[in-house]
């Protein structure tokens, strides 16, 4: 089987530059990489995960309970993964990097229950995505860790700069804040590696946080750039 790493985080947390460094430097030292990005935007499978995201289903995160929204993801993934990026998983010398994976339902959807709720709910996801669906298992994954506030505010720099419309997850600043909890409480139950991405001057720079995951992937994978 090839080694499969997941990078996840709060929106706006640096997810995509992150892995596209990754990618790049991995490309640069010879290796074999094929990266995947999720939802799958421009696949027929993510219809739910846009009417979703959209407000098509209600304007709130929560109008669209855990359950239901977390099937929608999956079902993007599972689709995905039988007609394209399996094969790649099968190989034993391919290195596959996911921007979000399982572990986004384990953030944004438990976010929705109540506390005493969580770990019903990440023992269901786990089975769900892992165990019925079959998707593969990451060997590692890299959460970067992100105040919600800062969050908040990279999202809305990131729109003021593009004109990128916000999503329903992105319009609601408690709903990222209880993300942002849920996501500590996911990071320690499932034994994510945690990336933290700021320090007490603020927001870490890229290539400082691109260091501690070049270091955290060495020491669990043994893979060394």
């Amino acid at each position: 089987m090839s080694t499969f790493i997941a990078i996840d985080g709060l929106d706006g947390s640096g997810k995509g530059t992150q892995t596209n460094l990754l990618v790049n430097h991995l490309k640069i030292d010879g290796y074999s990489v094929r990266t995947i990005s999720f939802p799958m935007y421009e696949n027929e499978s993510s219809t739910l995960v846009r009417m979703y995201l959209d407000g098509k289903l209600g304007s709130r995160p929560s109008d669209t309970n855990a359950y239901a929204a977390s099937t929608f993801f999956a079902c993007d993934r599972y689709a995905s993964y039988k007609s394209d990026w399996k094969r790649d998983y099968d190989k034993m010398d391919k290195i596959l990097i996911a921007n979000r994976y399982t572990s986004a339902n384990a953030v944004h959807q438990l976010s929705k229950l109540p506390r005493d709720k969580w770990n019903e709910f990440l023992d269901w996801l786990w089975d769900f995505e892992f165990i019925k669906l079959g998707l593969p298992v990451p060997d590692l994954v890299l959460y970067l860790e992100l105040l919600p506030e800062q969050s908040m505010e990279l999202v809305n720099r990131r729109s003021d700069a593009t004109g990128q419309k916000k999503d329903i997850h992105e319009l609601d600043p408690d709903f990222m804040r209880r993300s942002y909890e849920a996501a500590q409480f996911a990071a320690d139950k499932l034994g994510w590696t945690r990336i933290r991405c700021y320090n007490d001057s603020g927001i870490r720079t890229r290539d400082a946080v691109f260091h501690d995951i070049v270091d955290a992937i060495a020491e669990k994978t043994g893979i060394v750039l």
